[in-house]
């Protein structure tokens, strides 16, 4: 019995190793970051600075003036939708280290972000 025993723990433990490297590594970029909003067009607005949180690669507000959600990959490839009120906007790009850039596109508008971890 304690041969049965013996191998389904190492079962067990085979199976949730690779799960537990898999949510360290989604971890990398977690923490809060300002992010710079910029757009070419002055319509648009530019220089507006939101935090965000991540969270286990997952993306959410800091601001309760913002919505933020998306996800962040383990290589650092990031997909992020923000809105506030009608207004949405969706940003692509990648974070590295304690910074971070990319483009964003909303309704009318378009630009670049760039970010930095706090």
């Amino acid at each position: 019995m304690s041969g049965f025993r013996n191998r389904l723990f190492a079962t067990l433990f085979a199976i949730a190793l690779p799960l537990t490297q898999a949510d360290a590594a989604t971890s990398t970029f977690d923490g809060t970051w300002n992010v710079r909003i910029s757009s070419s067009s002055e319509t648009c607005g530019n220089g507006a600075t939101v935090a965000i949180g991540i969270n286990n690669g997952q993306i959410a507000s800091s601001s309760a003036a913002v919505n933020a959600s998306g996800r962040v990959a383990d290589a650092g490839s990031i997909s992020v939708t923000l809105s506030t009120g009608m207004k949405r906007a969706v940003g692509f790009g990648r974070l590295s280290g304690m910074s971070g850039s990319g483009t964003w596109r909303g309704a009318m508008c378009t630009g670049t972000w760039t970010a930095e971890r706090m």
